[in-house]
């Protein structure tokens, strides 16, 4: 989709029926943009190597709801879990996620030096469930960054900026701060042609999000470090002198 639609419309994509989407967050910005290109196709895969299968999202719900991941299929189960081992209930109540599968690999990496809970598995992210039964994953426990004693995790604000027309991709990293402990760093990759207004960017996270979510600083940059599977390179970005 990142193409453009002059080259895609060079194609015939009549016979095209499921896209699956794994490995990496999905934002509810690109997952509506895949479905307006493509039609209802898209599967968002929430999955890990030790246990298999999590959830899937069928188009449908991806429709209803982007960027969510969707339901556990048969033999599958999810649950939340908070700081103290104890199960999370509710809609919209935040805990870490616990997968418990038949699927569970015995071999390769079977998981043993990750946490369990009554036959769950951690997942090592953070989510939580809406009023619909439908997880949405919030971020990796060790991306959360915590701001003068508050949780933020960069992915809430990161799905926000790439909403916006001028962005074409952005990451959040939280970096050292005297006074906060940490502090949010936005990086931004601006649409060609569009302008780079720092206090713009801040602005419209102000009026979209908590306060103590808005970033402090605001740098554009010309493309995020990625590795070779597409994954952003978070620690990367923490690292880059800014004042340099």
């Amino acid at each position: 989709v990142q193409l453009g639609p002059e080259i895609i419309a060079g194609y015939d994509t009549s016979s095209l029926k499921t896209i699956a989407i794994a490995g990496s967050a999905l934002t509810p910005e690109l997952s509506t943009r895949v479905q307006d290109t493509f039609g209802d196709v898209l599967y968002n895969i929430y999955a890990s190597t030790e246990c298999g299968f999590g959830t899937i999202a069928t188009p449908d719900e991806l429709r209803k709801a982007p960027g969510t991941a969707g339901r556990s299929p048969v033999a599958c189960e999810v649950a939340l879990f908070d700081q103290n081992d104890q199960r999370v209930s509710g809609a919209n109540k935040r805990g870490r996620i616990f997968i418990r599968s038949a699927a569970r690999y015995e071999g390769y990496t079977d998981g043993s030096h990750k946490q369990l809970i009554d036959g769950y598995m951690s997942s090592g992210d953070t989510g939580h469930f809406d009023e619909n039964g439908l997880l949405f994953v919030d971020g990796r426990d060790d991306d959360m960054i915590v701001s003068g004693g508050e949780n933020v995790f960069p992915q809430e604000v990161e799905n926000l900026l790439a909403a916006r027309d001028d962005v074409f991709d952005a990451a959040v990293v939280g970096v050292d701060d005297a006074e906060f402990g940490k502090r949010l760093r936005a990086f931004v990759v601006s649409e060609p042609g569009a302008p780079q207004d720092v206090e713009e960017i801040k602005l419209y996270v102000k009026n979209n999000l908590a306060r103590y979510k808005v970033p402090r600083d605001v740098v554009f940059i010309d493309e995020l470090p990625r590795n070779a599977t597409g994954k952003l390179l978070r620690r990367v970005l923490a690292e880059i002198d800014v004042d340099s």
